[in-house]
């Protein structure tokens, strides 16, 4: 287990969540919902949590999958979504091992709302990797990711360093700051938009 995710077990443990109930990104809102909506089909959540983004994917008829690597994050996520009348699957696996671990393949959206931004460069490798081996051929790809230095605690991600990573077998649609992660005027955040392009 990495020093990261043991750093999150403990986070959980201690009931320090500041990421859970945030507001929805509203990049994913504009997938969802937006005048060139993506249509309702599979989708990956990738570092769920306690299940926010599924849940929100499922009432507008989304097939969703959510990971995590925690257990207790998943167990609030199934009751969240229980409570909520809506159905998702939640799977215990690491982003970085997707294919090994009964995630599925062929994924319409794949959803990343806060996990590549903290991991370290080979767990970055072997997640470019994963997403791309367990995306459908024509998939969209959504991150929001800090930028270095803009939220303690969390190392960030260069906007060309999301580009570059992601070159081989996608192309870049859209990018910009995300509005739900304003922190006081703060512009922390930025959101990207992939399709699965290449081979």
């Amino acid at each position: 287990m990495s020093s990261r995710q043991l750093l999150f077990r403990v986070f959980y443990r201690l009931g320090f969540t500041p990421w859970d109930g945030h507001p929805l990104a509203e990049s994913l809102r504009a997938l969802v919902e937006g005048e060139s909506a993506l249509p309702a089909r599979t989708a990956l959540d990738i570092g769920c949590g306690t299940g926010d983004t599924s849940i929100y994917l499922a009432k507008h008829g989304w097939h969703v999958t959510g990971v995590d690597y925690l257990a207790r994050p998943l167990d609030r996520a199934r009751a969240k979504a229980a409570a909520a009348k809506v159905t998702s699957s939640f799977v215990r696996a690491d982003a970085t091992r997707l294919t090994s671990e009964g995630v599925g393949t062929g994924f319409d959206l794949i959803v990343d709302n806060g996990c590549l931004h903290g991991m370290s460069d080979a767990d970055r490798d072997a997640y470019v990797r994963e997403v791309t081996a367990v995306a459908a051929p024509e998939a969209r790809l959504l991150i929001v990711a800090f930028r270095p230095g803009s939220s303690f605690g969390v190392p960030g991600i260069d906007p060309a360093e999301v580009q570059r990573r992601f070159a081989a077998a996608w192309t870049l649609l859209d990018s910009g700051s995300e509005s739900a992660m304003d922190h006081n005027g703060r512009d922390p955040a930025r959101y990207y938009v992939f399709a699965r392009t290449g081979s």
